[in-house]
């Protein structure tokens, strides 16, 4: 039987970081006395299947599904919570500046509530969507040497949900101040990278998603 010559052989590395394929070869290299056979090129690697995406939140999570039912306006210090019928899932936490109020959501359930104060205007609150980046409970502003009981760390510059006294007259340095036995409320329902949604006069009515989720 003839002796079947001996091919090169082309080694080939795959390694996976983040997603990203990166392909290393190293054939050996072709001498005069070797066969040219051997110089064959190594087949291409295949490109590495791209990640699969995240699977999309489910939108009815973000839709309202029940507003809790306060007896009576609520006034400066006023907080309300009540899980009851609530299931798990997502939690949202939206502030409205012009109604001076803050709501939690779980699963599009409202529930809890309260009033707020917020930044005078010469330190304003900021609006828009935040995810919460940091939690402390027993946080002590080093700009203001002031406790801040059950601090959510919003911005980088400081701006926080936080314990605070509610009252008339009263405004923070552009933090969202909330009674204290509600902020701890809060404090234990969320968890780092869930969202705080800061408007300035845009209402949430049953059925109506909560868009910026």
């Amino acid at each position: 039987m003839p002796t079947l010559q001996h091919l090169a052989v082309s080694i080939l590395g795959l390694t996976l970081a983040g997603g990203t394929a990166i392909a290393l070869t190293g054939a050996r290299p072709v001498t005069a006395t070797q066969d040219p056979a051997a110089a064959r090129t190594a087949p291409k690697a295949r490109p590495a299947a791209p990640a699969p995406k995240p699977a999309a939140p489910d939108p009815a999570a973000y839709t309202v599904k029940r507003i809790l039912q306060i007896p009576g306006p609520m006034r400066q210090g006023d907080h309300y919570w009540d899980e009851t019928g609530a299931p798990q899932g997502p939690v949202v936490v939206t502030v409205d500046l012009a109604a001076q109020t803050v709501s939690v959501f779980r699963a599009g359930y409202e529930i809890g509530t309260a009033v707020i104060i917020y930044g005078a205007d010469e330190k304003p609150t900021p609006l828009g969507v935040f995810p919460i980046t940091q939690k402390d409970a027993d946080h002590v502003s080093n700009l203001y040497n002031a406790p801040m009981p059950y601090m959510l760390r919003l911005t980088n510059d400081g701006i926080s949900i936080h314990g605070s006294d509610v009252g008339d007259g009263y405004a923070t340095h552009g933090c969202i101040g909330v009674p204290r036995a509600f902020a701890k409320r809060i404090f234990d329902a969320v968890k780092l990278g869930d969202r705080v949604i800061v408007t300035d006069g845009e209402r949430l009515d049953l059925g109506q998603p909560i868009t910026a989720a």
